[in-house]
């Protein structure tokens, strides 16, 4: 079969799914978008898999996350740079992940030759209905209806979906679309994130070896809340002097970190490169991880599959019912409710873990063991192949829903 898998965002457990799709015989082109920032994952090295070819697409400028006007005009663009992708690599199948509501649904609009499969990271118009009615009150309710309908649309027009949690599950019934959808758990390539000693050649550049490291790395955006990880750090330098936290992040959510805090209270620093963030996890003590108490409808955090693979300790500021959190709690992290009034307790936490280099190791251990029984890319790849083999078999000709519509 002939797949094409475009992630927007680049990340590496995907790139890890295509090199495995490559390995079984299937030719797969696997792309990007490389004017998106995030952390990219392995991509370049994935390249060398025979039947896998990577392409990075691009915009004229780097996507405007922060700024409405230039980040619809640019949706709007990519939507034709993405179908344009799709008519050139002629595929069997397309596999869509971690693209813009907007962009995806003018594409889903468009694109009618070719099988699709929505791979669903975020359920993006909850989120969006959200943010618009908390800053517009009322004003916002129209436009937050709009991109249900948009989504709705786009698993409509999608030949299957995979979702990445059951608590995506309620969204989907409300839609009448949850006979087409598999959940498959994201996960993290454990065999290109091995645990790394804290005192590493990039510890020692950024003098932390010898320090006691509380670790974010990943996106800091609307479904997290930054001040949380300042005064959580505060909090812990009370009792922990030494404690630095480092973040490891770009956009407004990192800029806040680095004007809140003193110098040599944080460091942060932009995304690192793939092949350096085994060693960048590795210099942490406790890594942490952040999501919203409402968030857990829509997302799941990715960031803490990884940090599993390096075998360190997790503390999650999340809600107690994220699919995420049952994982930090099986691998013997702690997970506190991400509201101001718990910060106390969670800053106790990391302290005593701080204090006990023997608890750290243990966590450490069944972490990293969670994550190679959890996160086997063979298992995976058998759950999307027979996916995507349904979906291929589907007939192009099926009716195409109208916009907000039913099958």
């Amino acid at each position: 079969m002939k797949i094409l898998l475009h992630d927007y965002s680049g990340h590496p457990f995907q790139a890890e799914l295509s090199a495995e799709l490559a390995s079984r015989g299937h030719e797969v082109t696997h792309s990007y978008n490389a004017s998106y920032v995030s952390g990219k994952g392995g991509l370049s090295e994935q390249d060398t898999v025979p039947g896998l070819h990577v392409e990075a697409l691009s915009m004229s400028q780097e996507f405007a996350k922060y700024r409405p006007w230039t980040r619809l005009r640019q949706e709007v663009t990519y939507a034709r740079t993405l179908l344009r992708h799709v008519r050139a690599q002629r595929p069997d199948l397309v596999v869509v992940c971690n693209v813009p509501l907007l962009c995806h649904f003018l594409f889903a609009l468009v694109q009618r030759r070719v099988p699709m499969v929505f791979w669903q990271q975020d359920v993006y118009s909850q989120a969006i209905g959200r943010e618009l009615v908390r800053r517009l009150g009322p004003a916002g309710r129209p436009i937050a209806a709009l991109a249900d309908r948009m989504e709705r649309f786009v698993v409509q027009r999608s030949a299957a979906t995979v979702v990445i949690a059951s608590t995506f599950l309620p969204v989907h019934e409300r839609w009448g679309t949850a006979g087409d959808v598999v959940v498959i758990p994201n996960w993290a390539p454990v065999g290109e994130l091995e645990p790394r000693d804290k005192d590493n050649a990039w510890s020692r550049s950024h003098s932390l070896q010898d320090r006691p490291v509380l670790l974010y790395s990943g996106t800091l955006g609307l479904k997290h809340d930054p001040s949380l990880l300042v005064e959580l750090a505060a909090l812990v330098r009370a009792d922990v002097p030494d404690a630095v936290l480092v973040v490891v992040s770009q956009g407004d959510g990192a800029d806040l970190v680095r004007a809140s805090t003193a110098a040599g209270e944080a460091l942060v620093l932009p995304f690192q490169p793939f092949e350096d963030l085994p060693e960048v996890l590795g210099s942490a003590d406790v890594l942490v991880t952040l999501l919203e108490p409402h968030a857990s409808l829509y997302s799941v955090p990715s960031k803490t599959l990884s940090y599993l693979c390096a075998g360190r300790p997790v503390l999650g500021l999340m809600p107690a019912d994220n699919p995420a959190s049952e994982l930090v709690r099986a691998a013997g992290g702690v997970v506190h409710t991400p509201v101001r009034a718990e910060l106390p307790e969670a800053a106790a936490s990391v302290v005593a873990l701080l204090r006990d280099p023997t608890r750290r190791r243990a966590i450490g251990t069944t972490s990293r063991r969670l994550a190679e029984e959890q996160f086997a890319i063979a298992a995976i790849g058998d759950r999307f192949e027979r996916v995507l083999s349904r979906a291929a078999r589907q007939v192009a000709a099926a009716p195409v829903p109208a916009v907000g519509g039913r099958r």
